[in-house]
């Protein structure tokens, strides 16, 4: 989980490959009419967000239910967004991305064929909630090197 570029795609492919694990790319899930509306440089707000979020959900749910073990990238802004989430997968562990917005911004030049501009890195720092204590997740900074963060996410979930 965290605000758009950083990293949470490349750590989850890294992590399904190393576990032998499925993945769920929640941005493949959005709506055309919120790809639409990032597209043109608008944030999403909640009603936007909470059916994105249940067919995350859903989807989560559907593969656990069949016995796999999944991998998700997504932004999981909110704590609301993470309960809504965590309803389908009780047992799931949060990795929160930490990055700032400089970082954000030098990854989002580099980044191509994506739908979220760099206009609305700002807009994701403010609705950002990282996770409180009580939350099960894990910090860990998104600039460090990707072998390291697999390290410690595998570790973690080891541990759960």
């Amino acid at each position: 989980m965290g605000v758009t570029a950083s990293g949470k795609s490349t750590l989850m492919h890294a992590l399904a490959e190393r576990l032998g694990w499925s993945e769920i790319e929640a941005d493949a899930l959005h709506s055309k009419a919120n790809i639409a509306k990032m597209a043109r440089g608008v944030p999403l707000d909640d009603a936007d967000r909470w059916p994105w979020l249940d067919t995350v959900a859903h989807e989560i749910s559907r593969r656990a239910g069949d016995g796999e073990s999944l991998v998700v990238s997504c932004s999981a802004l909110k704590r609301a967004y993470r309960d809504r989430l965590r309803a389908a997968a009780p047992r799931c562990l949060f990795v929160y991305l930490e990055a700032d917005l400089p970082f954000v911004l030098s990854r989002l030049k580099h980044r191509t064929e994506h739908f979220m501009p760099a206009s609305l890195a700002k807009s994701q720092f403010e609705t950002l909630e990282p996770p409180d204590p009580d939350e099960p997740a894990i910090a860990i900074p998104a600039a460090q090197p990707l072998e390291l963060s697999v390290a410690q996410v595998v570790t973690a979930a080891r541990e759960r």
